[in-house]
């Protein structure tokens, strides 16, 4: 009895202490496979994780962990923005969360260097010209205050969220499978936060424009649509009824098919959107350069 007392009080200890160990997503072999399809998201960790530095403290990779930029350059126009406590409380969240991603890919894969990225105002400007297909004046500028922030901020995971969807089913090791699920687990969430804070302002217009916040997310949506090429895979807050969940409601607080289920794309639909040209051999719009990896670099030295 003394024995099997021992025994049980043992394998408690054992297994209270595995709950502490704190879990590496380098354990176990990764398939030549899924290296591709686990590195190629980091051109948009990347890209979150400087958005939402910068947005919230000021500062990026370089100075919080230089570590992780294996020594790629520097953010082009990235700043401070202006933004109320609770809304920078909120994006610093997700800065800290972002790099949390980076490692743990990084753990995972070999990843590369921080591709060039253009944070500017301008770069941003150019996509809400884009999506509205006139130039609004003044330029938008996503660091003006909260609201110009959130609305810029809506442009960015929900692109991740929709890549990691698409990457799942493709992936065969089960250490790919458990780090792309937590990835997208917190991707989704991050999109789900910024889609709540600008529903609630749904109906106010933006300043100086005159368009309500529900009219610039459907306008970033039908772009985004158009620039991947392959059909709805995008939605703004305020919907026609009938594509809203079970056609029975216009609010659309998360975007997702007819069966509510998560939209996927694929990393040539991602590089269309992101480039901002419609063509994953044409480099642009946040990414000058062109994005990093080998998915990416195949389609532009197809050219």
């Amino acid at each position: 009895m003394a024995h099997f007392a021992y025994t049980s009080t043992t394998a408690i200890v054992s297994f209270l202490i595995l709950l502490l160990v704190p879990h590496s997503y380098s354990s176990g072999a990764v398939p030549d496979s899924d290296v591709d399809l686990l590195e190629f998201p980091l051109n948009l960790e990347y890209l979150e994780a400087e958005f939402f530095l910068y947005g919230s403290l000021g500062f990026g990779l370089d100075r919080v962990a230089p570590n992780l930029t294996s020594g790629g350059p520097k953010p082009i126009g990235a700043r401070k923005a202006m933004l109320d406590p609770s809304t920078r409380d909120v994006i610093e969240q997700f800065a800290w969360q972002e790099v949390g991603h980076l490692r743990a890919i990084k753990r995972t894969v070999k990843g590369f260097p921080r591709p060039q990225l253009d944070l500017s105002a301008k770069s941003f400007a150019k996509v809400f010209d884009l999506a509205f297909g006139r130039p609004l004046k003044p330029p938008f500028d996503p660091y003006a205050n909260s609201l110009n922030y959130l609305l810029a901020s809506y442009l960015i995971p929900y692109v991740g969220l929709t890549g990691y969807v698409g990457a799942n089913p493709k992936l065969q090791g089960p250490t790919s499978k458990r780090l792309v699920a937590g990835l997208l687990g917190v991707e989704s969430g991050q999109d789900a936060v910024i889609r709540t804070m600008l529903y609630r302002q749904a109906l106010v217009r933006v300043h100086p424009y005159g368009i309500t916040v529900a009219e610039f997310t459907n306008r970033l949506s039908d772009l985004r649509n158009k620039l991947g090429q392959m059909g709805l895979k995008d939605e703004g807050l305020l919907i026609p009824k009938y594509k809203g969940a079970e056609g029975k409601i216009r609010g659309n607080v998360l975007a997702g098919d007819s069966y509510s289920v998560a939209y996927d794309r694929t990393p040539e639909e991602i590089l269309r959107i992101v480039y901002g040209s419609g063509d994953e051999r044409a480099p642009g719009g946040f990414y000058p350069k062109g994005a990093d990896g080998r998915i990416a670099k195949s389609h532009l030295r197809s050219e």
